[in-house]
C-alpha cells in the first residue's frame, strides 16, 4: 500500500465518519517496502500537488521515522530544476503555442524536492501492519501490501 493512499483514506465505521479525528489513519507496527521506480513521475506529482493533505502526510511520516517533511507543502515550481534552457522553451512557448509547451514540460528536470516526495509517496509502501482510526481505535490490518476494511456486522 502506498503512503499516497494513506492521505485519502478515513475510517469505515459509521460512527466516524463525521468525527475529523478519525483522518488520517494511523500506521502502527508496519514494514516498509521501498519499490523504486526508474524515474520520477513528474506531471503526476504536479496534478497531486493540490489534493494533498499536507499536515497529515507529514504526520504519517514521521509516525513512519521517514525524513521530515517541510513545513510548507512544495509548490508545482518547487518541483522543477530552474535551467536556462527551460526559460527559453517558456519563451518559445508564448510564441508558438501548445506545441512548445509540450516541449517544455519533456524537457523539465525534477528538483531534489520532486525526487523526495515522489520517493515517500510512490516509492514506500507499508507490507505489514496496521492503520488505526484516531477516533474509535479500530485497527484495519494490512497484509502483504493489501489493507482489509471490511467490517465485522455489528460494527457496519
Amino acid at each position: 500500500m502506498k503512503l499516497l493512499t494513506l492521505n485519502f483514506l478515513t475510517c469505515a465505521i459509521k460512527t466516524c465518519k463525521t468525527s475529523p479525528a478519525s483522518f488520517p489513519l494511523h500506521p502502527r507496527d508496519c514494514e516498509l517496502e521501498v519499490v523504486e521506480s526508474e524515474s520520477v513521475n513528474l506531471p503526476f506529482l504536479k496534478n497531486i500537488l493540490p489534493r494533498l493533505m499536507w499536515d497529515e502526510l507529514r504526520v504519517i511520516a514521521d509516525e513512519l521515522g521517514l525524513p521530515a517533511l517541510p513545513s510548507t507543502p512544495p509548490t508545482r515550481d518547487d518541483l522543477v530544476e530552474p535551467s536556462s534552457s527551460s526559460t527559453t522553451t517558456i519563451s518559445h512557448a508564448q510564441n508558438a503555442g501548445n506545441a512548445a509547451e509540450g516541449q517544455q514540460q519533456a524537457e523539465e528536470k525534477p528538483s531534489q524536492t520532486a525526487r523526495d516526495l515522489h520517493r515517500v509517496l510512490l516509492e514506500t509502501c507499508i507490507k505489514e501492519g496496521k492503520l488505526v482510526c484516531g477516533n474509535c481505535g479500530h485497527e484495519y490490518k494490512v497484509m502483504e501490501g493489501v489493507a482489509n476494511f471490511l467490517l465485522p456486522g455489528h460494527l457496519v
